[in-house]
Order: C-alpha cells, then sequence, then structure tokens
C-alpha cells in the first residue's frame, strides 16, 4: 500500500491527495504538521518538506514527481496525455506553474509585506493572463480532467486565504475552479485545516 506524508495546510501535498483520491485505490495518509515536522521527514526527504510518497522500497518527493509515478502505476483514469508530444507539453506546462505562480506561495506565507504583496500581484497577473482559455474549454486541456488541473486546483483554493484578488478579467478561471471544486475526489482530498481557508 502507498504512503502519502502529507501536510495539512500544504497546497504541494494536497495534489497528491486529489490524484490518489481521483484514482480510488488503497492508500495511507500521514498527516504531518508543517510547524512540527516529525523526525524521520528529514531521513526520507533531504529537504524536509511534504509531500513524501513511500511504497516499499520505493521513496519520492516533490508532488508532480509523485503524481506521475502514481498515473503511471494506476493509469485509470490517465491523468497525463498518452501521447508524447502532449505529454511534454503538459510537463512544460507543470514546470511553468511552478516558475510563475507556486514558488510565490513562500512569500505569502512567510516573507515581509512587501514580499508578498509583490507575490500576491505576480499570481494574480499570471491567473488573468491564462484565464481567456477557461471561457472557451471546461479543463485545462479540453474536456478532459488532467493533471495541469490537478496542479493548479490548490492555488485556486486558497486565493482568499492568501488575500489574491482576482480581476473582473479574470472570471473565467473562477468558473473553472468551481468546476474543479465540485468533484467528489477534489472535496475527499480537502483537509478540515484547507475546508476553512474557503468561506
Amino acid at each position: 500500500m502507498m504512503t502519502l506524508y502529507s501536510g495539512t495546510t500544504c497546497p504541494f501535498s494536497q495534489r497528491c491527495r486529489i490524484v490518489l483520491y481521483e484514482k480510488g485505490m488503497d492508500f495511507q495518509i500521514v498527516d504531518v504538521d508543517l510547524f512540527h515536522k516529525p523526525e524521520d521527514l528529514a531521513v526520507m526527504n533531504p529537504y524536509n518538506q511534504v509531500p513524501v510518497l513511500v511504497e516499499r522500497d520505493l521513496l519520492l518527493y516533490e508532488s508532480n514527481i509523485i503524481n506521475e509515478y502514481i498515473d503511471d502505476r494506476f493509469p485509470h483514469p490517465q491523468l497525463m496525455p498518452a501521447d508524447p508530444v502532449m505529454r511534454a507539453r503538459t510537463r512544460l506546462f507543470l514546470f511553468r506553474f511552478e516558475q510563475e505562480m507556486f514558488c510565490h506561495i513562500e512569500a505569502i506565507e512567510k516573507g515581509s509585506q512587501k514580499a508578498a504583496d509583490k507575490a500576491r500581484i505576480t499570481i494574480r497577473d499570471n491567473l488573468t493572463q491564462i484565464s481567456p482559455v477557461f471561457a472557451k474549454q471546461k479543463y485545462m486541456l479540453g474536456d478532459e480532467f488532467s493533471m495541469l488541473d490537478v496542479a493548479i486546483a490548490p492555488l485556486l483554493w486558497r486565493l482568499d486565504h492568501y488575500g489574491i484578488q482576482v480581476s473582473r478579467q479574470a472570471a473565467p478561471i473562477l468558473k473553472y475552479a468551481e468546476r474543479i471544486f465540485s468533484r467528489p475526489a477534489y472535496q475527499e482530498s480537502l483537509t478540515p485545516s484547507e475546508k476553512v481557508m474557503r468561506k
């Protein structure tokens, strides 16, 4: 059985929880208090961060790597495109999400007021930029829910919590977010601490 060491408020851990619930498989989640991390976490992950996935002799960290492994191991429903070109494009988008949005979360959570405000504006502008896509299609890659939707969903859930105000131009992305949030696997992935982040 797979065991996921997951932060109860960690957006990266939530990505992995979403995938596990989408797959509907047997797994165990070990909740990790991010303020009092267990000592063995640093042994499992040299960066002392969650999420960490353990399955027999395999030990993985970094949410996108964990999620791709789960998707390969349990291919139904498939969340990464089967076509090599589309897979490569999807990986590029995942990389861009990290570089353009998720890397700014730490500044919001732990940085100075100035750094946090700058991070909020950067994330807001990037979301506004991709928003028009959702006026035309249901999910990031069209009609099918994919790993790209999994990757961005925890950020969209936390917009109010992080104090990110999106403009009217970004209305399509908010409707898109509601589509993801209404998925049963998404609802199951939420911890009690995450549920209260959104009114």
